[in-house]
């Protein structure tokens, strides 16, 4: 009888759990984009990782353990495995979400005129970057129609001349036959008000441009808490 009892409860849970997650499916394809809350889109992307279990749990997890939606989709896989219940099926399952929106957001950008479709590339920017847990400094380099030939990475680490010489950022716009170039950097502190190393860099790089016909656009800093444009503030 224990075990005529045991089946039947799991049966139920089972029908329960597939009901439940039909409901999720439903509103998902017919309730826009706020559908759904953030932890009931973990909780879906993982039920391909986890085809019976019940992924809410973990879901929440995630959430507790990253702060938001988009830090858990950018955590290094390692730190996700940290989390109890994570495993490389379910780890790669969000890798793979985040990837896909980095390149559509980057699709948004690549064939357009930067200048023109800015807030695209704010979007691209801070989905790529703002939670990075290291400081990366990115070159974006346009042709004479302001569109992006290259999405340089210069290297990780402060922002200052020591790793980032404003003499070889220019001679790569010589390289890559760029007429104009936005510097991009990342403050994993959450602030993106520039320091006197990132204003003093950004001029330094602006002048050594300007003496060769190469016009530093802007220096755009992202962060959690937004992004800040150098030239917006008058620092250019």
């Amino acid at each position: 009888m224990p075990q005529g009892g045991e089946n039947l409860n799991e049966a139920t849970a089972s029908h329960a759990g597939a009901g439940h997650r039909a409901r999720l499916r439903q509103r998902l394809l017919t309730g826009g984009a706020e559908a759904l809350a953030d932890y009931e889109v973990l909780e879906f992307l993982l039920f391909a990782a986890n085809p019976r279990g019940d992924t809410k749990p973990l879901a929440k997890a995630l959430l507790a353990r990253f702060g938001s939606l988009p830090a858990v989709l950018n955590a290094e896989p390692g730190a996700l495995r940290q989390v109890k219940g994570m495993g490389e099926a379910g780890t790669a399952t969000l890798k793979a979400v985040a990837l896909a929106a980095r390149r559509m957001a980057r699709g948004e950008v690549a064939q357009k005129p930067v200048l023109g479709s800015w807030q695209a590339l704010l979007d691209y920017l801070t989905i790529d970057m703002a939670h990075l847990t290291v400081e990366r400094v990115r070159v974006l380099y346009l042709d004479t129609r302001n569109r992006l030939i290259v999405d340089h990475h210069v290297g990780d680490g402060s922002i200052d001349e020591a790793a980032i010489h404003p003499r070889e950022v220019v001679k790569k716009a010589l390289d890559v036959g760029a007429s104009a170039m936005i510097l991009v950097h990342n403050h994993p502190s959450g602030n993106p008000e520039p320091s006197r190393a990132d204003i003093r860099i950004t001029q330094r790089i602006a002048e050594a441009g300007r003496l060769l016909g190469i016009v530093v656009h802007d220096h755009v800093i992202i962060g959690r808490e937004g992004h800040t444009s150098l030239k917006a503030k008058g620092l250019i």
